[in-house]
């Protein structure tokens, strides 16, 4: 059970860190504890299984990435791992994860890619696949950015 301290904390995670040097500092400030004990609650938290992870959400447009795309790879079992890793080498890759192959649907692999154009997507998708030697893939170019939104819970 969370007690009212480990609550606030997880209230104040759900939003966006400052940007500073010290983003767990500011929360701690604000939260009324030192740094330390911020950081040792939310090891805690995560130690006990209260607390998945911690993750960015970037923005890519305002960032200068106007063209993104989702790349879902067919892989055989015996290259996931060994491919996986290589994809997720590139730059330009911000997830590879796997799935389990559905009954209508032979990707396993999934890459999403970042580019300034659709062409620059394409041209990345094409130099993971030469380093991969994986050739069955299909690019779903991104056509709309929907607001990122994350679970509140405090």
């Amino acid at each position: 059970m969370l007690d009212d301290l480990e609550k606030k904390i997880i209230h104040f995670l759900q939003g966006d860190l400052p940007l500073t040097e010290r983003p767990f500092a500011v929360l701690a400030k604000r939260i009324g504890i030192d740094e330390g004990e911020l950081l040792d609650r939310i090891k805690l938290l995560k130690e006990q299984g209260m607390l998945r992870r911690l993750g960015a959400t970037l923005y890519h447009q305002r960032v200068g990435f106007k063209a993104n795309a989702m790349v879902a790879w067919c892989v055989p079992d015996d290259k996931i791992d060994e491919t996986g890793f290589l994809m997720a080498a590139f730059k330009e890759v911000s997830h590879c994860y796997q799935r389990k192959i559905a009954e209508k649907w032979r990707y396993n692999i999934f890459t999403m890619i970042h580019g300034k154009s659709k062409k620059d997507c394409q041209g990345i998708c094409k130099r993971i696949a030469e380093k991969t030697g994986i050739k069955d893939y299909v690019l779903l170019l991104t056509l709309k950015e929907f607001k990122k939104t994350s679970p509140r819970y405090f």
